[in-house]
């Protein structure tokens, strides 16, 4: 019996499981969504929160504690700046992200959801802008 197990397993090792979950959280912050499973976006969601009630209140500590579990320093500047700002100003305590699901995955059946922050910043540095096609005037 599975009474007072907390940890989604996700089928996998800890440290697959841990390093699954890392991409995820990862690519949320970077591009502001991330298209996964319905299980695997509730565990992140849990993960998302607690490093943006972190980020709210910018201290050495909570950036340690941030860059722990992403590991990546540019990554965790880009959280402190310009992400959690946009969350500390309207007063939020938690539930910075939704999942959206969007059906089920064509071979196995898998059900699939978009996790994606409600707040995101409008220029990210890991978004490349498109650039449309210049029409030349003739005059």
């Amino acid at each position: 019996m599975r009474h007072r197990k907390k940890v989604k397993k996700l089928g996998r090792e800890r440290e697959h499981r841990k390093a699954t979950l890392r991409n995820i959280v990862r690519g949320v912050f970077m591009y502001g969504y991330s298209k996964t499973t319905t299980p695997r976006a509730k565990v992140a969601r849990s993960i998302i929160d607690s490093i943006l009630s972190r980020a709210m209140e910018d201290t050495v500590h909570n950036r340690r504690m941030v860059n722990r579990f992403l590991d990546d320093r540019k990554l965790t500047n880009w959280i402190f700046h310009a992400v959690a700002p946009l969350f500390r100003d309207s007063n939020h305590r938690g539930g910075y992200t939704r999942v959206l699901r969007i059906g089920y995955r064509r071979g196995d059946g898998a059900e699939l959801s978009i996790i994606q922050l409600l707040r995101f910043p409008e220029e990210s540095p890991w978004v490349r802008k498109k650039e449309g096609k210049k029409v030349e005037e003739n005059a």
